[in-house]
């Protein structure tokens, strides 16, 4: 064969792996409202950037005539390319292809990529289109995808990993996004389940369709696994972009600055009348952030889960930070399980990457109520607890409003390693409200007032108690607040802070890892 036909062959072999499962499978995938797999990395990389890699690799599979069935590429897309200008590895699995199933083959397409990722410090994104473990291959199937798995953990915490769902995930195949740090889904063509519908009837006797199982929405609103819900792939690919300009390559960088043309010194009047005077009425935390970070942009985590919590990306003096907020505008901000989890996840992510922390604190303490205790709410509350304290980058908290009980500690206090703690004037920092202190403070005193007379004494205890203790000023006397700062001054405050700790350098105890309290 010499030069003029070798270079037929490449060219024939090209054509057959960008065919896939042929244009009628892909008009297929075009009429589900999905883009191709290679129609989602070219909307993903920058323009003419990826180089694919392993191209031609084909299953080796012969049993149940599975041998006459060869298609190059096997399914599965894998390379790496850029965004923005840095480099990312991506592999995206071809559903015109025997479904996306996963084969030893491309299995090891997939390792390849992650083992490239980890040795250049580039992060990684998957794009899951699979019906999941290819039946015909059995174990070596499975082995595939406990190989992937095991780079999933080792990666965990060094490079960011990125899983978009843009159809099918069952069984198995659900388990490497989930260790992966963020997870895409897009609404009305994506799917998660470990057990589908028709077993879920079979075993359980519930009867529930895929989009009520482990649809986007259900996982975004009511399980949490998925961080975010796109609209189609094209805005899927265009949140992965964005939320790649937050965050640093690997663990051993910074996450990327850009000039701001937002001033530092920039107050916000309107902050000063923000907080209602009756501690009983809510307002939106988001009116905070909006107003404090840089062009008033922030990249919201986990919208739709635990909205007593609020966790995203913003950027102040053109910074990347991880911002975490209590939402008094939802159960009036109190943590419970799902806020906990959730917040916990978002700021043990933040450490891993150097990505500093501000948390805005409006807590009045954990949920009470005999659901959150069966549930285990003082184990997952520890959890946030856990990653707080933990968590070695610059930590600055603003107390707005109320920072009641055990909750003051979790949510980034003093005592747990944050660097700089502010408060509004409007702070009130207690063990509790005033008027559960004053039922216990004064109990034996208001027993003894005439019944008359006791909702009066009660209501000037609470007056008492609220001038004396539900205030900033005890705490900053001790040291706990490092300054009490007049709200419309918080974005230059923080801005401050921010530059002083750019080379602060705190370690933990030398060990193999910590038992955080799953």
């Amino acid at each position: 064969m010499d030069t003029k036909q070798r270079l037929e062959e490449l060219k024939k072999r090209d054509a057959l792996a960008e065919a896939g499962g042929g244009s009628e499978r892909r008009e297929r995938q075009h009429k589900e409202g999905k883009l191709s797999a290679r129609e989602r990395i070219e909307l993903l990389c920058d323009e003419g950037s990826f180089e694919e890699l392993d191209k031609y690799v084909a299953h080796r599979c012969a049993d149940f005539g599975m041998a006459e069935q060869r298609i190059v590429g096997d399914g599965f897309v894998t390379g790496y390319g850029r965004i923005d200008g840095r480099l990312v590895f991506v592999f995206a699995q071809d559903f015109t292809v025997f479904g996306g199933s996963l084969s030893e083959s491309n299995a090891m397409k997939i390792c390849k990529i992650m083992d490239h990722a980890m040795r250049t410090g580039a992060p990684v994104i998957g794009l899951n289109d699979s019906g999941g473990a290819r039946i015909q291959e059995g174990v070596m199937s499975l082995a595939g995808y406990a190989e992937i798995f095991l780079r999933n953990t080792l990666a965990s915490g060094v490079v960011p990993q990125i899983s978009a769902i843009l159809g099918p995930c069952a069984g198995g195949a659900v388990y490497s996004p989930a260790i992966t740090d963020f997870v895409l889904m897009t609404s009305g063509a994506s799917c998660m389940f470990v057990t589908g519908p028709d077993v879920i009837k079979t075993v359980t006797h519930e009867d529930v369709t895929k989009e009520e199982l482990g649809g986007a929405m259900t996982h975004n609103t009511t399980s949490g696994v998925a961080n975010f819900i796109a609209r189609d792939d094209a805005d899927c690919m265009a949140m992965i972009r964005e939320l790649l300009g937050f965050l640093p390559s690997n663990n051993l960088e910074d996450p990327p600055r850009r000039a701001s043309s937002d001033p530092a010194d920039r107050a916000e009047p309107g902050l000063d009348r923000l907080i209602p005077p009756d501690p009983m009425v809510p307002y939106d935390i988001k009116d905070v952030i909006h107003a404090v970070v840089d062009d008033a942009y922030f990249f919201e985590v986990h919208e739709h889960y635990a909205k007593n919590i609020v966790v995203g990306f913003a950027r102040l003096d053109g910074r990347p930070v991880g911002i975490v907020a209590n939402q008094p505008a939802f159960l009036a901000g109190c943590l419970d399980i799902n806020a906990s989890v959730k917040g916990a996840r978002f700021v043990r992510f933040c450490d891993a990457f150097n990505i500093p922390l501000v948390t805005f604190e409006d807590v009045p303490g954990f949920l009470p109520g005999t659901q959150q205790e069966f549930g285990g709410i003082i184990r997952h509350g520890a959890k946030l607890l856990f990653a707080f304290a933990e968590a070695t980058v610059p930590k600055l908290t603003v107390i707005t409003r109320k920072a009641y009980g055990g909750a003051y500690c979790v949510m980034a206090s003093k005592h747990i390693r944050t660097d700089v703690n502010f408060a509004w004037p409007t702070a009130e920092i207690a063990v509790m409200g005033p008027e559960g202190a004053v039922n216990i403070v004064y109990k034996r005193e208001l027993d003894r007032t005439a019944p008359d007379n006791r909702e009066a004494l009660r209501r000037e205890k609470i007056e008492e108690f609220r001038e004396r203790f539900a205030n900033p000023f005890v705490a900053a006397e001790r040291g706990y607040i490092d300054a009490v700062i007049q709200p419309a001054l918080t974005r230059p405050k923080l801005i401050t802070a921010l530059r002083a700790l750019d080379t602060k350098r705190d370690t933990n105890p030398k060990k193999k890892h910590g038992n955080i309290p799953l």
